[in-house]
Parts: structure tokens; C-alpha cells; sequence
């Protein structure tokens, strides 16, 4: 009888990620944890899983919501021995969003944070480009837009509204 070599190290922590993708921001469920740069770390200790995420802020209501959904998908995969870290530092940036995410936060008209700038004014949202039509001819509604974490625009040529996430 052949005997089966456990996974190598690597392989076992891609497959956990895999597993992971499939845990997805409760408030923008198009994003993966992965995609908004949630997911931290995934390691192996002593046979236990332990998965390492950072809330976008303090206080963020969704973190239990996607701790519970880590335990769930992990679960139906057959990892039973889990633990769910929270790490506070550093703190999580728009930065650490993926530009897969960017992509997918466009083609559900939300136009994505600024990526890393020394413009002051793209920071504070002053040329926010409508996910829509492309157009910098937009203008702040409101600072708050479907949740916290975003404001409402409109584009001033196809006079659509649209969300902006915010840059952190």
C-alpha cells in the first residue's frame, strides 16, 4: 500500500487561502477579505489553523461577522482546530486594497480609493473619477454615501450618482 505525503507547507497554506476566498466583506460582498487586504496572515501552529485579520477600523461591526464566516468555510473544509486572530497593528489602509478589488468595486459602480499619492486633494476626494463614465467632473453629495466608509457623488457628465470609498 502507498503511503500519502501530507501536503508540504506551502501547498497547505494555499489551500487555506483558497478556502478563504470564498469569506467575503459582509458590507461589500463583491470583496473578499482578501481583495479589501483583511486577511493578514494564515499559518499553520502545532495542527491548529490560525488566521490573522485586521478591521478597516476599530469597532468595525462586520469583523464578527467575518470571523464567524472564516469558522464556517474553514469548517466545511475540514478544519476543525481554528483560531481567529484580530490585529489592530498596523492599521488597515485603502493601500492595502488589491487592484483586483479596485476593478471589482468599478464594474459595481463604486469608484475605488485613490491609490498612494502626495496629492492632497485627490485624498480628500476633490478628483474622484465616476466609475461609469470616466469623467472627473464630479461633485461630493453627501460624506457619507451607503455605509461609513464611503461618500455619495455624482458625475456631472452622465449625471449618474455613485459611492466613492474613501481613502484611509
Amino acid at each position: 500500500m502507498a503511503s500519502v505525503e501530507p501536503p508540504a507547507h506551502g501547498d497547505a497554506i494555499a489551500a487555506l487561502r483558497a478556502v478563504l476566498d470564498e469569506v467575503h466583506d459582509p458590507e461589500i460582498p463583491i470583496l473578499t477579505i482578501a481583495d479589501l487586504g483583511v486577511l493578514r496572515d494564515v499559518r499553520i501552529e502545532g495542527g491548529r489553523v490560525v488566521v490573522v485579520i485586521t478591521p478597516t477600523y476599530s469597532g468595525c461591526p462586520a469583523m464578527h461577522a467575518i470571523e464567524d464566516d472564516i469558522r464556517h468555510v474553514l469548517g466545511a473544509a475540514g478544519y476543525s482546530d481554528v483560531n481567529v486572530e484580530t490585529q489592530l497593528a498596523p492599521a488597515w489602509g485603502t493601500d492595502q486594497m488589491s487592484t483586483a478589488a479596485h476593478a471589482k468595486l468599478r464594474s459595481v459602480g463604486i469608484a475605488p480609493p485613490t491609490t498612494i499619492t502626495t496629492d492632497k486633494r485627490a485624498l480628500l476626494g476633490e478628483h474622484v473619477m465616476c466609475p461609469r463614465c470616466a469623467s472627473r467632473q464630479t461633485e461630493r453629495v453627501s460624506e457619507f454615501g451607503s455605509t461609513a466608509c464611503k461618500a455619495l457623488y455624482r458625475c456631472k457628465s452622465c449625471l449618474e450618482p455613485f459611492d466613492y470609498f474613501k481613502c484611509l
